[in-house]
């Protein structure tokens, strides 16, 4: 458990403060109990930029999380491992599998870039981690693994498939999630929520014996959300009294306002800049 602060700055969100460079995707940089951890790199273009601005050196990652395998959150894996070949990555197997988004019966391929896979396979394997079960990174972090689909109005969040004919259906079962353990709660952070928000808070409770939870920071993919969805969200939002909601990347402007409007001032709209103190 840490006693410490935890802090958490948003690198790479579809929005950002002045001077930074916004980008459809989603980047955070913890410092927390004596570790650098990057969570997820974004498309790649606005993750370096942002660092810099932000007097952050990504060389001093000691580990990179990536979240599941699209490209809005893998695509700048080339500039933080190509430099530096001795931070530890962790991460689903799942997340090289190729994969399409399809709307309007057109396939786009939003699977990790090629490059980035290249930056992977040129790591020693003992600095690679394949994550296929709840895992702890340090006394108070941990991983979530795959997480159980147990709620019934929760979904993936839209037309994913593992094929562009749009045949084999994407579970995203490579999405995961980190958790920071300290004195006061636990502290969750969330790629895209592709296994659900709530799906997502309930295995981290199990895994933390009941503790509380005190924030969560990163994407809910509501973007597409019936209200049905947003209320029993809110709903279990509300049960669970979290301090800090922080709306990021794929959550969508809607279920941002609707989650504000229904839960007031401890929701809080993220965007690449800001940084939160625990």
């Amino acid at each position: 458990m840490i006693e410490g602060r935890v802090n958490i700055t948003i690198l790479v969100d579809n929005y950002s403060e002045k001077g930074l460079m916004a980008e459809h995707g989603l980047s955070l940089w913890i410092e927390a109990d004596g570790k650098h951890i990057l969570f997820d790199t974004g498309q790649g273009q606005a993750f370096e930029l942002n660092a810099k601005s932000l007097g952050i050196d990504i060389g001093d990652t000691d580990i990179l999380v990536l979240s599941h395998g699209h490209f809005d959150h893998t695509g700048g894996i080339p500039y933080i491992l190509l430099p530096n070949r001795k931070i530890h990555v962790y991460g689903h197997p799942g997340l090289v599998r190729p994969r399409y988004s399809i709307r309007n019966s057109m396939p786009a391929p939003i699977h990790i870039p090629h490059e980035s896979m290249t930056a992977i396979d040129k790591l020693s394997r003992k600095y690679i981690h394949w994550v296929q079960h709840p895992i702890a990174l340090t006394e108070a972090i941990g991983l979530t693994g795959p997480i159980p689909r147990r709620t019934d109005f929760e979904d993936t969040g839209g037309p994913f498939y593992l094929d562009y004919m749009g045949k084999r259906p994407d579970p995203i079962d490579d999405d995961l999630a980190l958790w920071i353990k300290t004195d006061q709660g636990v502290i969750v952070c969330t790629g895209c929520c592709h296994s659900g928000l709530v799906n997502t808070l309930d295995v981290i409770s199990q895994l933390n014996h009941g503790l509380r939870i005190r924030a969560v920071i990163g994407g809910f993919h509501l973007v597409n959300a019936s209200t049905d969805r947003l209320d029993q969200t809110v709903l279990a939002l509300q049960e669970r009294d979290i301090d800090t909601i922080i709306p990021c990347h794929c959550t969508g402007d809607h279920a941002a306002a609707y989650l504000k409007n229904s839960l007031g001032d401890r929701v809080s709209t993220g965007m690449a800049g800001k940084t939160y103190r625990f």
